[in-house]
């Protein structure tokens, strides 16, 4: 069913009233301990944890030996640090990833629904120069991780791959000028030049909710789905959950497109909602067949700076995307750098408001039962939470088979031997799902479980106890040769590989050059380093109140900031300005802000 959410001119949107329900539903959801909510799946939920797709038997020999680069990773950031690297003839590479295989999210994410929610066309990078086009404008995941091998092998990355190893810590040797990388298979690898490309979606979280470890069906988290359990797989249904009822905690943007295939198959199903995705349509459709044969050489990196700069605020004269997410920039004109359609924050607020009416709308036009579609409205404003795009998750509601367990924003009081506990209402499950998503932006010895510890001994983490410090969020100072993929003090879109690339692009042109050059030590300036770090405080003051209004989320550190938020974001020009800016800086040809420190 189709639903139109064009909003008319003649919208009336009571901007105090809406304020204070967005405030009300936002209190209902503020905990105390922010985000130590969560859990990990580490210690006593270790199990959890586990990798079934990697063979348990994996054994090899320590590694012992130096290396010019080493990758941490080998999701997209890695695949493109590594390919950029080859591309400029760097060739003493390793790359260490915990998986089997490359592919990063893509690899651990195989749950049943997995797809792209940005345009495979501009998601999937070097699809150009490799010859390659996606099957669908929102490529599956399974179509997405083949990819990610692809991608391997043109760059010859396997035979640099080290699978199933994970760094324990990453110690600066101050007398070779190197990375001592250890890890969990016994490795020493003495690395010249070490990048940081966890990626966004890595280290799985918890809910913290009281009984976890007491329930006695089966559990599992999205990014661990167990099709042995299940039956089916990505591409086929899961027949074992005929005769079964699930439970599934979450229902941000994982949820949001596993929920519709559980729907399909399960006995029953029950959706335990805390706080509601905003839903908007997503109209996938195949590529034509003739798709390949009308595009003009560059066209690729043409769409995708198209699709960034729309999204972010910015002017093009055609929209070469043409999908929900340009559609939300062209309503709500956000102000990040570009031609702003609002002028005011209060005319950006009410356009905000009125997206988010049509969106609940839409609800109203899908969801048959007036309680369940009023628990379904999303009640804060449209960028506080990551939008969601799908056809099939608000009609999955009106299956005879699915009940919606609407927390009112508490969330799921404990869980017991059967199953969780909402309102003193135990609902048993015979399986029970998490859907509650990764750490982000949350520090990246936390996110990695990796202690770098540089030249004076501190950690990162002690480094930036007082706020993050980059040089255009790729390098520290006082963390030589350390290159970190990263959104935070740098460009954001929500083509998170868009940036990834243009970084990798920097980064394989500083370490080729110093490479080149018997550069045995480089980092950021103290002028240019506390240059950009003011630049990044200047650009966040527009919206430095967001989180202060916004329901607790990923993006607010659920409503509690963490020291140094002040700096902690990302550059607020724009993503296209962002990578101007480091397009220039290669052009200079000079590497401005770098400290280097040459082989005597």
């Amino acid at each position: 069913m189709a639903v139109v959410t064009t909003i008319p001119d003649d919208l009336d949107i009571d901007v105090e009233a809406l304020a204070r329900k967005y405030a009300e539903e936002r209190e209902k959801r503020l905990r105390g301990d922010g985000l130590g909510q969560y859990s990990h799946m580490e210690g006593e939920f270790a199990w959890l944890g586990s990798d079934p797709r990697a063979d348990p038997d994996f054994t090899r020999d320590p590694i012992v030996r130096d290396a010019d680069v080493l990758l941490i990773g080998g999701g997209f950031a890695g695949l493109l640090a590594g390919g950029r690297l080859r591309e400029r003839g760097v060739e003493d590479i390793l790359i260490v990833e915990r998986g089997a295989d490359f592919g990063g999210a893509w690899y651990w994410n195989r749950y049943p629904g997995a797809a792209c929610d940005v345009e495979s066309y501009i998601y999937m990078p070097l699809i150009e120069e490799i010859g390659y086009i996606p099957t669908e404008k929102y490529a599956k995941a399974t179509e997405i991780f083949e990819y990610c091998k692809t991608l391997a092998r043109h760059y010859d990355l396997y035979p640099a791959a080290l699978f199933q190893t994970t760094v324990e810590e990453v110690r600066w040797d101050a007398d070779r000028k190197r990375w001592i990388v250890t890890t969990d298979r016994g490795d020493a690898i003495a690395a010249r030049f070490v990048m940081i490309g966890n990626g966004l979606l890595t280290n799985p979280k918890l809910p913290g909710i009281p009984g976890i470890l007491d329930y006695k069906g089966k559990s599992f988290h999205t990014s661990r789905w167990d099709y042995d359990y299940t039956g089916g797989s990505q591409t086929e249904p899961m027949v074992n959950l005929a005769d079964k009822t699930v439970g599934i905690i979450g229902t941000g943007a994982t949820a949001v497109q596993a929920i519709p295939e559980l729907a399909k198959v399960a006995k029953r199903l029950y959706v335990f909602q805390r706080t509601p995705s905003s839903i908007d349509e997503r109209a996938n459709e195949p590529t034509p067949p003739d798709f390949a044969e009308t595009r003009e050489p560059g066209w690729a990196r043409r769409r995708r700076d198209n699709f960034s700069n729309i999204v972010a605020g910015g002017h093009e004269d055609v929209d070469l995307v043409a999908d929900g997410w340009t559609d939300i920039s062209k309503h709500i004109g956000a102000a990040t750098g570009g031609k702003m359609k609002h002028t005011t924050m209060e005319d950006l607020q009410r356009a905000q408001m009125a997206k988010m009416e049509m969106t609940r709308r839409r609800v109203e036009a899908l969801v048959d039962d007036p309680a369940t579609a009023e628990a379904l409205k999303p009640w804060y404003n449209y960028f506080c939470k990551r939008p969601c795009f799908h056809d099939e998750y608000l009609p999955s509601f009106n299956r005879p088979n699915v009940t919606l367990v609407d927390t009112k924003g508490k969330g799921v009081e404990r869980i017991t031997a059967k199953g969780p506990v909402v309102a003193g209402k135990e609902y048993p499950v015979d399986l029970l799902i998490y859907a509650t998503g990764f750490d982000m932006n949350t520090g990246i010895e936390a996110e990695t479980g990796i202690r770098f510890i540089g030249p004076d001994g501190k950690t990162l983490t002690e480094h930036w106890k007082d706020g993050l410090r980059t040089l255009y969020g790729i390098q520290t100072r006082g963390m030589p040769n350390l290159f970190i993929m990263n959104l935070l003090q740098a460009g954001v879109s929500v083509n998170y590989v868009h940036i990834a690339d243009e970084q990798t692009i920097n980064i394989a042109y500083i370490i080729a050059r110093c490479l080149k050059e018997d550069v045995v030590m480089v980092q950021p300036t103290a002028e240019a380093e506390e240059a950009w770090v003011n630049e990044i405080r200047d650009s966040l003051k527009a919206r430095a109140s967001m989180p202060d209004t916004c329901t607790p989320g990923q993006y607010n550190a659920e409503g509690r900031p963490v020291a140094g938020s002040g700096q902690n974001g990302s550059y607020m020009k724009g993503p296209i300005a962002y990578i101007e800016l480091l397009d220039k800086w290669r052009e200079d040809g000079s590497m401005p802000g770098l400290e280097l420190v040459r082989e005597e």
